[in-house]
């Protein structure tokens, strides 16, 4: 069989001949998908991460949804569960002050009150004041408001508590209002809040992990020296978790509504 030949291109017809690769910045960075459309998500349209770097869109999956709700409603059955005990001085009461006579004076009292005193205002709230002036002034306002209003509603809530329960301390039966533990609720949302206001702008685990280590040294430190009853101290770390949701929540809405931090 015989073939006709193809006309040869010249250069006064643009349009035959083999197809020309096109050259250019523009060419060169735009990647096609393999049906020759471009992508849905080109470089232009990415959004930015809170770091200011191009982020992915659309965002990579992260932690389930449903875990933090459920973190708060265990929280909160928590705390209903503790007030409760102590105020039918139900049997959790009763393993509560074993663990605690096993507990107090085991440690020398010189680093104890050093570890409880991290729960006082004078020291802890200063940090916290510290963080949220930092975030405020990177923009994030919306969450240092949060943290500060979370810091006021520690003694609104702790307050009332301590009145209605009136459950005396290891160490001094006579008095009351020992439940929960107000030194344990103000460290956990000053150093815990303060991590989470600076956490975007360091893009280091250190914070959290700092915030934990502060917060657990001022509980261990209010029982082993007689200050709380472990059931004060878990206490008040159930009643905190709501507070710190939301301050948790107020920073990342914050970062996502206005621009990369400065």
């Amino acid at each position: 069989m015989s073939e006709t030949a193809r006309p040869r291109a010249t250069g006064d017809d643009p349009d035959t001949g083999l197809p020309q690769r096109r050259t250019g910045h523009a060419f060169a960075h735009t990647p096609l998908r393999s049906d020759g459309r471009p992508p849905q998500t080109p470089r232009g349209v990415r959004q930015h991460d809170p770091g200011g770097r191009l982020g992915t869109i659309p965002p990579v999956p992260g932690r389930p949804a449903i875990l933090l709700p459920l973190l708060l409603v265990l929280s909160l059955l928590g705390l209903a569960l503790t007030t409760w005990q102590v105020l039918v001085s139900g049997p959790l009461l009763v393993l509560d002050e074993r663990l605690s006579r096993a507990l107090v004076r085991s440690v020398p009292d010189a680093v104890t009150e050093r570890l409880a005193d991290l729960g006082n205002i004078p020291v802890a709230v200063p940090v916290l004041a510290l963080a949220a002036a930092y975030a405020a002034r990177r923009g994030n306002r919306l969450g240092a408001l949060s943290a500060a209003l979370a810091m006021v509603l520690v003694p609104a809530l702790i307050i009332p508590l301590k009145e209605w329960t009136a459950r005396p301390g290891p160490l001094e039966p006579w008095a009351a209002g020992y439940y929960p533990s107000g030194h344990t609720a103000t460290a956990a949302v000053a150093y815990i809040g303060a991590a989470l206001l600076i956490r975007p702008y360091t893009r280091r685990g250190w914070p959290p992990a700092v915030a934990l280590v502060l917060t657990g040294a001022t509980a261990a430190g209010l029982i082993l020296r007689g200050f709380h009853w472990p059931l004060d101290v878990l206490a008040s770390c159930f009643l905190c978790v709501p507070l710190l949701l939301t301050v948790r929540r107020a920073a990342r809405t914050a970062l996502m509504a206005g621009q990369p931090p400065k």
